[in-house]
């Protein structure tokens, strides 16, 4: 049975909109141990002889299952690194969540970093959720390092929900993606910086396959004193299709920095980028306050429907 706090329940449910033990696969770490793990009969959770972390093997054909692989922190001045490969059968249609809660009360830092690697097979898809949150009243940071592996075989979908809207100190994010022929991969970040935080975002994506296809967004928002890059390179190798776009808002002293790079290397290599940054419009601020909110609660909602 998983015994977990309130603080680390609270930290679960922000990261992976967890009530309870979830229903089929899971593997829980808290405080740098894992604390509960399962497996089913289409997919096996199996932990790492010489490296901290998991292999997670789904079978060719499985379909609507889910992973869970929250990880939560609590203790001060914690610092682990996180080996976690995922191998993903021909055919599979399934929905992996992982993500990380910081809660750091203490006045040394505490940091995650967690290296993912998807192996997706023929015409397999899959849909993989990454949370991040922080929390606590400490003067120790919470620090995130995720780096993102993706291998895509031929015709294979994923589609990347990565969302950080909350207390994160420092985070640097690397996401590289091969894909072969057919297979598409599209891309949603979600962002939110204060005080002095920072944030870097990376992206490579080669297009190795004739008809392969990439789409990366990330939407952002910059207050305070806060930090920002997004470093996005699409490379087509082949007759392929990509579009990348930053789409942010900078307030106060916020610093936003938007790096969109396309490389062609076929003559059928279709590129876009777009980016945007710019304040909140007044006439927005106006309107909604004309209904009745403060001028402070106008620009919250206004925030909350852009990062949506």
């Amino acid at each position: 049975m998983i015994q977990l706090d309130e603080i680390q329940k609270r930290l679960l449910k922000e990261v992976a909109d967890l009530h309870s033990v979830p229903e089929g696969a899971y593997n829980i770490r808290s405080n740098g141990q894992a604390v509960g793990r399962a497996s089913t009969a289409n997919i096996e959770i199996i932990p790492k002889e010489n490296a901290s972390g998991i292999d997670v093997k789904i079978k060719p054909g499985t379909k609507n299952e889910s992973v869970h692989i929250p990880v939560v922190m609590t203790q001060s001045g914690i610092k682990e690194l996180v080996y976690n490969d995922f191998y993903i059968g021909e055919g599979a249609d399934v929905v992996i969540v992982a993500g990380c809660g910081i809660d750091n009360c203490g006045p040394k830092d505490s940091e995650h970093d967690g290296i993912h690697r998807f192996y997706v097979g023929k015409g397999a898809k899959i849909k993989y959720v990454e949370k991040h949150y922080g929390s606590g009243e400490g003067t120790g940071k919470r620090i995130l390092n995720p780096g993102t592996e993706v291998y895509m075989e031929e015709n294979s979908s994923m589609e990347m929900e990565m969302v950080q809207i909350k207390g994160v100190d420092d985070t640097e994010r690397t996401t590289k993606a091969e894909l072969a022929a057919g297979a598409s991969l599209v891309v949603r970040e979600r962002l939110m910086t204060h005080g002095d935080q920072r944030a870097i975002s990376k992206y490579d994506v080669q297009m190795n396959g004739e008809g392969s296809s990439a789409d990366v967004v990330s939407r952002s928002v910059a207050k305070n004193d806060s930090y920002q890059k997004f470093d996005a390179v699409l490379t087509g190798n082949a007759a392929c299709s990509g579009h990348t776009e930053c789409d942010a808002i900078i307030m106060d002293n916020g610093r936003i920095l938007a790096v969109p790079g396309l490389e062609a290397n076929d003559v059928d290599a279709a590129l876009v980028h777009e980016a945007a940054i710019g304040k909140i419009a007044g006439d927005q601020i106006i309107k909604l306050m004309t209904l009745g909110l403060t001028e402070e609660e106008a620009e919250e909602q206004i925030i909350n429907g852009f990062l949506k």
